[in-house]
């Protein structure tokens, strides 16, 4: 057993090793032969450790406490009803409503906008640089 597998070990499973697994005493104890001033220091830091974790308790509730508690929890709701599908059916098809007029006027507005552009030829060539305009205009 290497050292740093007995360290792993004595802050897993503390530090008395009784309480490590079966299969690592034997290994252990034969490190705690040949470098006690190691084990012992290894197993002193998880003796203190374990200490401080014997001396916690869990906290004690009066049961006046949890039963105030308890009963002002907030209670379940069903998750699925006839009223609670067609209310989000009704959203769903506002929804999809809103999404058709919208497209419908937008579909509407670039027809017009499109129909603009048939334009007189002196108006396009206006648009498109003065250069051109007196040539274009004389034929109008």
């Amino acid at each position: 057993m290497t050292r740093e597998r007995f360290l792993e070990l004595a802050e897993a499973h503390g530090g008395s090793t009784a309480r490590w697994p079966a299969a690592e005493r034997d290994a252990a104890a034969a490190l705690m032969a040949a470098a006690p001033d190691f084990a012992r220091q290894a197993l002193a830091g998880a003796d203190r450790l374990d200490a401080v974790l014997d001396t916690w308790a869990p906290l004690s509730v009066p049961y006046g406490m949890r039963e105030a508690v308890i009963a002002a929890a907030p209670t379940v709701r069903a998750r699925w009803s006839p009223r609670t599908w067609l209310l989000g059916a009704g959203v769903g098809a506002g929804l999809a409503g809103a999404c058709v007029a919208g497209l419908v006027f937008g579909v509407a507005l670039s027809v017009n906008l499109s129909s603009a552009t048939d334009a007189p030829e002196a108006l396009s060539a206006a648009m498109i640089g003065y250069d051109d305009l007196p040539e274009t205009s004389e034929g109008v």
